[in-house]
């Protein structure tokens, strides 16, 4: 058995991991990366690069039912050949990882130890592989994965989750997704504009995250449109024959394969966290501070999907950086966070930004809305549907929040998030310029009818021009 003393080692290679030792490494210390399990990042590997691969073939396949519009014939003998499909999301996923790897642990030599960790007590790690480790700070980045009731195992590979979904070979007649956050609701309506039959489940009321009862609202009645779906029910399954049936309260349905996206779990079994000498929450998770990552006032720093609030990739590049800044260097510094921003990648997107409805304070609080069916590009492009809702500060103006459901929500969600950021107040952004005609024009409606409603104005006669 060897004995490895460090000043920083690092449990996980994902984005947290990398990020973090993005950080230590410039600095000068003496630092070890330590990876248990499949190498490259969820993003990557399982998460947000393969399920967009996916989204593109299922839209360009889709975006014939909308030819005859133009006088284009023929779109109907159109087929798609879905083992080929698969085969094309799955080589652009390996491309991802193995840019990922080629770019940091191929190049790390015996800084990098493929191995699983246990902490024996808080300095003191043992690897799997016979090793011990000894080091002076640790950050902790050993990710997350899949939710999947113990129940539910017994179903074998007819329950399937994202850590599996993307290996298919060919996809199944037709499937339940059970879960509609993020990756269940991008999933489902991909899979059925592939021409697989699909049936969505949810305990929850709402789809995709949101929370403002319009946008709620107008989210369910668009995607129920493609697929059923079911909410407000505890799913229960049982075997058909060579299939599974699901039910949710009264609805029933009997599918191939099940596809549980009931979100993820941090990874911190065989861990043996209490021999870390840090706090633990009821569900063995490091107590923490969001803008240092230090658990407590100890050795320790977490990052990334660990900790079980935002399994975001910027958030967890962010998380890392924070980590392994303040495992390389005596001082622990804050850093300020950055304003929240969710993208579901459904079409049309569905976009959270700032502050969701439901954390803001209605009273001082100006709503802003708009609905696509009147925008004339959203028109020209067989997109007008959706609706926009903007949020801020009633008596200041000060821009504090969206959710929407509209296309190219991404771009738009973003030129908020960076508003919100920059502590801009509506009237500021009616006076930036607006293209004609853009899906952005939509956005200046929005927030038109935003300004209307907050009690500080722009100075000068015309409300979208600086006086000199």
């Amino acid at each position: 058995m060897a004995e490895k003393r460090v000043d920083v080692a690092i449990l996980g290679s994902g984005t947290a991991g990398l990020n973090a030792t993005g950080q230590v490494g410039p600095s000068g210390k003496n630092f070890l990366l330590i990876n248990g399990g499949e190498p490259g990042t969820t993003c990557a590997r399982v998460g947000c690069m393969p399920s967009k691969a996916l989204i593109q073939v299922a839209e360009d396949y889709h975006r014939r039912t909308h030819l005859d519009r133009y006088g284009v014939d023929g779109h109907t003998e159109m087929t798609i050949d879905i083992p080929e499909a698969m085969e094309h999301v799955q080589d652009l996923r390996d491309n991802f990882v193995d840019r990922v790897l080629s770019n940091s642990t191929d190049n790390m030599g015996e800084r990098f130890v493929e191995a699983y960790a246990e902490f024996v007590d808080p300095h003191t790690l043992q690897l799997d592989n016979g090793d011990r480790v000894i080091a002076e700070k640790i950050v902790i980045a050993t990710g997350s994965r899949p939710v999947v009731p113990q129940a539910w195992e017994a179903f074998g590979d007819k329950v399937l989750t994202t850590d599996s979904f993307f290996e298919l070979e060919d996809l199944p007649e037709s499937v339940a997704v059970v879960g509609l956050g993020v990756i269940g609701l991008e999933l489902g309506q991909s899979l059925n504009r592939l021409g697989i039959k699909v049936s969505g489940f949810d305990m929850a009321e709402t789809i995709g995250g949101t929370t403002d009862p319009e946008v709620s609202k107008t989210a369910l009645e668009i995607m129920q449109r493609e697929f059923p779906i079911y909410l407000g029910e505890a799913v229960e399954l049982s075997a058909e024959g060579e299939q599974v049936r699901v039910t949710a309260g009264e609805n029933s349905v009997v599918v191939d394969k099940v596809l549980a996206s009931l979100g993820r779990t941090p990874n911190v079994e065989g861990l043996s966290l209490t021999n870390a000498g840090i706090e633990l929450d009821a569900n063995g998770i490091p107590l923490y501070n969001p803008n240092t990552m230090q658990c407590g006032d100890s050795h320790i720093f977490i990052a990334g999907d660990l900790n079980g609030e935002k399994p975001i990739l910027h958030e967890a590049g962010d998380e890392g950086k924070i980590a392994g800044y303040n495992a390389a260097h005596d001082e622990v510094m804050g850093f300020k966070r950055k304003v929240p921003l969710a993208i579901n990648f459904c079409d049309p997107n569905i976009c959270l930004v700032g502050k969701r409805y439901q954390e803001l304070e209605l009273d001082n609080t100006a709503i802003g809305e708009v609905k696509l069916a009147p925008v004339g590009r959203a028109l020209i492009m067989g997109q007008n549907r959706g609706v926009i809702r903007v949020y801020a500060e009633k008596s200041s103006g000060r821009m504090v929040g969206a959710e929407m459901i509209t296309t190219r929500g991404e771009n738009l969600a973003h030129l908020l998030n960076w508003a919100i950021s920059q502590q801009l107040n509506v009237g500021d952004l009616i006076r930036m310029p607006f293209y004609h005609p853009v899906i952005e024009e939509a956005l200046q409606a929005a927030l038109n009818s935003l300004y209307a409603q907050v009690e500080t104005k722009n100075q000068g006669p015309i409300k979208e021009l600086y006086p000199l």
